[in-house]
């Protein structure tokens, strides 16, 4: 690991940060390339972390940032999208065709390793757009046979500065109660230094080539029971409704008809037809084959969601 080059792509976001803070304590030199540096400022004074102005959109510019690379992370991915068929065009984007772009401009400068973020869940024939678009991801990142991949799918991802946690915790602050959409669907949360981990040790690990990894937390907790944890670790615990499934599509429709990103959306209600968890009737490469010691919710979450540890919350996600 100490001297290698590894180029991460979405390096600046929630799970990107905590893995380049990683990368960077390990000794590896590592390229964050993004569009809107701002966004990166934070990793600028890590060790070895080289924040680059970079639009990963240009075929020539995809090369020009691998050249000489060891190895190549695509952590990219986007929640939500126009519709489309079988995907609409956002996901078709992020999680198609920019990983095909990505291994081959690796296949085009002699890097050999590829590490992917896939999603638990992700299935040609999935119910959802996402799922859907994450499987075909999966295609992208095998394209190149002289690019070995590994690609991790991991379930929902908490730790500080997640958006999904936090997300309901503020929530709690400023609702009398949560009319909670797909509240029995399970869940198996994944902490993101864990998912940090996993991804460090298959760069070392070569074994790991060509592996499909099942990431999930020590244990499944449905949708409500996450919400009612969120709002009792940040003090400000609400009631929580379960809301029938045509009242669910209607919240969601109407959440996506205002501005911004929504915080549910009717395809994000189809991905939750699915228990989002590691299937135990399959046999799949899980965290024990990385020999991973998974941290549970319940020992970190109140760590960041409490409202005295917002200055750490923000520490932490600086990687300090």
């Amino acid at each position: 690991m100490k001297d290698m080059t590894v180029v991460v792509f979405g390096g600046s976001g929630f799970i990107g940060s905590h893995l380049v803070a990683r990368l960077s304590q390990e000794g590896a030199r590592v390229i964050v390339p993004t569009r809107r540096a701002e966004r990166a400022r934070h990793l600028i004074f890590l060790p070895r972390v080289d924040v680059v102005g970079a639009n990963a959109g240009d075929d020539a510019t995809l090369r020009r940032l691998l050249a000489g690379a060891d190895a190549a992370i695509n952590l990219v991915g986007v929640l939500h999208s126009r519709s489309g068929q079988p995907y609409g065009p956002d996901f078709k984007r992020a999680h198609v065709e920019l990983p095909r772009r990505i291994v081959a401009a690796c296949a085009a400068t002699g890097v050999t390793r590829y590490l992917h973020m896939s999603a638990l869940g992700a299935a040609a024939g999935g119910p959802s757009m996402y799922q859907r678009s994450k499987a075909d991801g999966e295609v992208a990142a095998r394209a190149e046979a002289s690019v070995a991949a590994t690609i991790f799918r991991p379930s929902v991802v908490f730790g500080p500065g997640d958006s999904f946690l936090n997300t309901f915790a503020r929530m709690q602050k400023w609702l009398p109660f949560i009319p909670l959409a797909g509240a029995a669907s399970d869940f198996q949360p994944i902490y993101v230094g864990d998912v940090a981990d996993a991804f460090v040790h298959a760069l070392g690990d070569l074994k790991t080539r060509h592996q499909v990894y099942s990431l999930g937390g020590p244990q499944i907790y449905s949708l409500a029971e996450l919400v009612r944890l969120a709002g009792r670790y940040a003090g400000h615990r609400r009631p929580v409704f379960g809301i029938p499934d045509g009242l669910a599509r209607l919240q969601a429709l109407l959440f996506e008809l205002l501005p911004g990103d929504p915080v549910i959306s009717r395809d994000n209600l189809d991905s939750m037809k699915v228990d989002n968890v590691v299937d135990p009737a399959i046999q799949a490469t899980t965290a024990a084959a990385l020999g991973l010691q998974l941290r549970s919710l319940e020992a970190v979450a109140p760590r960041y969601l409490a409202p005295h540890e917002r200055f750490d919350d923000y520490r932490a996600r600086a990687g300090r």
